[in-house]
């Protein structure tokens, strides 16, 4: 089983440029405070390196 990681939007994107929102919207993430689990891929660590400062990541076991 590939490992997973929970990402929850801590901070707004209000503000931001566009492109910080849609690769929210592609995490599944469009509210403050909430939580997604989403498989670790080079795909999904290059959205969230892109928005980093508005998240808090952790991985996820089993």
């Amino acid at each position: 089983m590939a490992d997973r990681i929970r990402i929850t939007q801590t901070g707004s994107p209000i503000g931001r440029p566009s492109y910080q929102r849609k690769t929210l919207v592609a995490l599944g993430l469009n509210k403050l405070h909430r939580t997604r689990i989403v498989e670790d891929t080079p795909n999904n660590r290059g959205r969230i390196e892109k928005v980093k400062h508005l998240l808090d990541v952790e991985r996820v076991s089993g």
